[in-house]
C-alpha cells in the first residue's frame, strides 16, 4: 500500500500492520483509575485534549471579561489593578495551559499511530508529565483567590512589576515551573519515541510531516524551557532571598530580564505554530489528493525556522536603548524567518494547484489558517522594522499581530487537526454541517474582532489600559460585541460538535477521506487501546 500524499513522504510499500485488535479485550483498568494510572498514549492524548480545552475556555472567559471592561471608556465593571490580573492571567493560560498541551495531547494520539510504534517510548514518564498539569492550571487560577490577586504583571511578568506582586506571582512561578518540567519530559518522550521507535523501514525522509514538526518541536523545547525556569527563578529569589539580578538600587538590571525570556519566548512562539504546522502539512494533501508539494524543502525550512528563531529574540526590545548595529542585526535577522516560513506557504499553495478539492470542515480550517496567518505574518514583518516597531510598539497593534499568529494561527490548525483525526479518536464522523458553521463563524469572528486592533494601535491606543480616549469608542465596542460573538462560537463547539460526535453519529471507517493515507489510517475507527503489538514494515 503506498505511504501517502498525506505523509508527504516519498512513495513506498506497507505490509499489512498488525492493529492488536485482538488486544482490545484485554482487561485494563475502567473508571477512573483508567485515567489517573494512564500510561496508554491514547488515554493520556485525551486527557491532555481534555485539559486544554477546559483552559482555553477559561482563558477565554477572561478574555471577555477584558473585552466587556473595555466596551466603552471610563471603569465600567473592574478596576485596572484587577483587569491587569485578568490580562496577565489570560495570557499564561493560553499559552502554558491551552495551546501548548493542546499541541502535546495531539501528539500523544498521532506520534505513535504514524510512526508504527506501540505506545510512547515511556509510558510512566508520559502519564507523570500530564499530571504535573491540573496543579499548575489550579495554582494560576487559584491566585486570584489569594491576598493581593493574581500577578499583574503581563505574561511576560517583567520585572521591576512582578518584585512587587503579591503572593499571586509566587503562584504563577511555581506553576510556570511545573508546566515547563511537563513540557521538558514530553519533549524527550516524543524525541525518544520517533527516533526509537519508528517502522522497520520508514527513515526519517520518509516520516509524515507532523513527526518532523513535533520533532524539531521537542528538541526547542529541550532548548528553551530551562531558560524560562531560570528567569522565574531568579525573579524568585530578588522577592524573597535578599539577591538584586533585576533590581537596579541593589545593582541588577531589568533589561536583563528580557534578555533571558525573550530567549525563551521567541522559540516558543514557533512551539506553538510548528506542529499546526504539520497538520495542515497533512490535511491539504489529503483534501487536494495530491502528494505535498516539495517534501523535503518543508522539513528543511521547518529546521530553518528551528535555528533562526534563537537569533531573533531582541526583535521584542527595540525600546530599550540597544545600540543601533544590534537593531540592524535583529531587525534582518527577523526577516530572515519570512524565508523557510514563505516556503511552507508556497508549498501548501503549490499542493492545492489543480488538486481535486473538496472542502470538508478540516480543509476549510487549514485554508482558513493560511490566509489568516499570512495576515500574521506580513504584520510581524512590520514589526521587525526597528523604526516602525518603536512607534507601535506596546500598542494594539502588537496584540492584533501576535493574536493572528495565535488565534487564527495556532488555534485554527487545532480545529483543523481535530476535525481531521477525530474519526480515528471517536470512531464518529463529525456533522459537517455544525463543523462549517463553526468554521465561518469563527473565521467571520476572529477577523473582526482583531484585525481593527491594528488601526487602534496604529492610532496610538496602548495595550494593557484598562481605559482609553473617546475617541477610541467605536473601534473598541465594535471589537468588544465580535469578541463575544467568537467566544459563543467556542461553546457552540463544545456543546454541539465535540460532545455530539462522542456520544454518537455516523459510524467512521478505518479511512474517511478518500485522499488520507499513512499507517494511522490501516487500524479501525476508533483506534483500539492497543495498536501495531508487531510493527508494520515499510517497503
Amino acid at each position: 500500500m503506498p505511504v501517502p500524499p498525506s505523509s508527504g513522504a516519498p512513495a513506498a510499500f506497507v505490509a499489512s500492520p498488525s492493529h492488536g485488535a485482538d488486544h482490545a479485550a484485554h482487561d485494563h483498568p475502567h473508571g477512573w483509575r483508567r485515567w489517573l494510572y494512564a500510561t496508554n498514549h491514547k488515554d493520556i492524548g485525551t486527557l491532555y485534549l481534555w485539559f486544554s480545552l477546559i483552559m482555553f475556555l477559561t482563558g477565554g472567559l477572561l478574555a471577555l471579561l477584558i473585552r466587556a471592561e473595555l466596551f466603552q471608556p471610563g471603569l465600567q465593571f473592574f478596576q485596572p489593578e484587577l483587569y491587569n490580573q485578568f490580562v496577565t492571567s489570560h495570557g499564561l493560560i493560553m499559552v502554558f495551559g491551552a495551546i501548548m498541551p493542546s499541541f502535546v495531547g495531539f501528539a500523544n494520539w498521532m506520534v505513535p499511530l504514524q510512526i508504527g510504534a506501540s505506545d510512547m517510548a515511556f509510558a510512566r514518564m508520559n502519564n507523570f508529565s500530564f499530571w504535573l498539569l491540573p496543579p499548575a492550571g489550579l495554582l494560576l487560577v487559584g491566585s486570584f483567590f489569594v491576598d493581593g490577586g493574581a500577578t499583574g504583571s503581563g505574561w511576560t511578568m517583567y520585572p521591576p512589576l512582578s518584585l512587587q506582586m503579591g503572593a499571586g506571582m509566587d503562584m504563577t512561578i511555581f506553576a510556570v515551573h511545573l508546566m515547563g518540567a511537563s513540557s521538558i519530559m514530553g519533549a524527550i518522550n516524543i524525541i525518544v519515541t520517533i527516533l526509537n521507535m519508528r517502522a522497520p523501514g520508514m527513515t526519517l525522509m520518509k516520516m509524515p510531516m507532523f513527526c518532523w514538526t513535533w520533532l524539531i518541536t521537542a528538541y526547542l523545547l529541550i532548548a528553551v524551557m530551562p531558560v524560562l525556569a531560570t528567569a522565574v527563578t531568579m525573579l524568585l529569589t530578588d522577592r524573597h532571598f535578599g539577591t538584586t539580578f533585576f533590581n537596579a538600587a541593589g545593582g541588577g538590571d531589568p533589561v536583563m530580564f528580557q534578555h533571558v525570556f525573550w530567549f525563551f519566548g521567541h522559540p516558543e512562539v514557533y512551539i506553538m505554530i510548528l506542529p499546526g504546522f504539520g497538520m495542515i502539512s497533512h490535511i491539504i494533501p489529503t483534501f487536494s489528493r495530491k502528494p505535498l508539494f516539495g517534501y523535503a524543502s518543508m522539513v528543511y525550512a521547518t529546521a530553518a525556522i528551528a535555528i533562526v528563531s534563537f537569533i531573533v529574540w531582541a526583535h521584542h526590545m527595540f525600546t530599550t536603548g540597544m545600540p543601533i548595529t544590534s537593531q540592524l542585526f535583529f531587525m534582518y535577522a527577523t526577516m530572515l524567518v519570512a524565508v523557510p516560513t514563505g516556503v511552507k506557504v508556497f508549498n501548501w499553495i503549490a499542493t492545492m494547484w489543480r488538486g481535486a478539492l473538496t472542502f470538508e470542515t478540516a480543509m476549510l480550517f487549514a485554508i482558513g489558517f493560511i490566509w489568516v496567518f499570512t495576515i500574521g505574518g506580513f504584520s510581524g514583518l512590520l514589526l521587525s522594522i526597528a523604526p516602525i516597531d518603536i512607534q507601535v510598539h506596546d500598542t494594539y497593534y502588537v496584540v492584533a499581530h501576535f493574536h493572528y499568529v495565535l488565534v487564527a494561527g495556532s488555534l485554527f490548525c487545532l480545529f483543523a487537526g481535530f476535525y481531521y483525526w477525530v474519526p480515528k479518536w471517536t470512531g464518529h464522523m463529525v456533522n459537517e454541517w455544525r463543523g462549517k458553521f463553526h468554521f465561518w463563524n469563527s473565521l467571520i469572528w476572529v477577523n473582526l474582532t482583531f484585525f481593527p486592533m491594528h488601526f487602534l494601535g496604529l492610532a496610538g491606543m496602548p495595550r494593557r489600559y484598562a481605559d482609553y480616549p473617546a475617541q477610541f469608542t467605536d473601534f473598541h465596542a465594535f471589537t468588544s460585541v465580535a469578541a463575544m460573538l467568537f467566544g459563543l462560537t467556542q461553546v457552540y463547539f463544545l456543546f454541539f460538535v465535540v460532545l455530539p460526535t462522542i456520544r454518537g453519529g455516523a459510524p467512521a471507517p478505518a479511512k474517511p477521506w478518500d485522499g488520507a493515507d499513512g499507517l494511522e489510517w490501516t487500524v479501525p475507527s476508533p483506534a483500539p487501546f492497543h495498536t501495531f503489538d508487531v510493527p508494520p514494515r515499510i517497503m
